[in-house]
């Protein structure tokens, strides 16, 4: 792997820095420790492979409930449109408490599937954005 040396990258930060945002990625050197440093654009695209989808369901009284399918989350609303700016917004708030207890929540095995979609979420840091991102598709009940 082509790494630097974190104590190099230290004194050249700069450099380093503007070689990120504009060239490549940097990969990096610390003791045993190695790690990427990347501009948001490009974990952007690495992370296009990663959808949202949600299973649609229809209620007895005409509302539209969407259950998001990577990650436990389920919105109740009058209209699938109004459903999904709610689905949008609880990603978000999701991928913030994620974040927030980074530490904890990746380390659990039932959680850990969901980082590329957190890291997407925080990316976007556009509740249209993720909305648009959505993609729904008939539930089965």
């Amino acid at each position: 792997m082509l790494t630097m040396n974190a104590t190099d990258v230290r004194k050249n930060w700069s450099e380093v820095a503007d070689t990120v945002i504009r060239t490549r990625p940097q990969f990096i050197k610390r003791t045993r420790d190695y790690m990427m440093l990347s501009n948001c654009e490009l974990v952007e695209a690495l992370l296009e492979a990663y959808s949202f989808t949600a299973d649609r369901f229809v209620e007895t009284d005409g509302s539209i409930t969407l259950s998001l399918n990577e990650i436990d989350l389920i919105e109740n609303a009058a209209t699938e449109k109004e459903a999904k700016r709610q689905l949008a917004e609880a990603i978000m708030d999701y991928a913030t408490e994620f974040y927030n207890e980074f530490n904890l929540w990746s380390s659990a095995p039932n959680r850990k599937g969901h980082i590329p979609y957190v890291l997407k979420a925080l990316i976007f840091d556009d509740i249209q954005k993720i909305e648009e991102c959505i993609k729904c598709q008939a539930g089965k009940n």
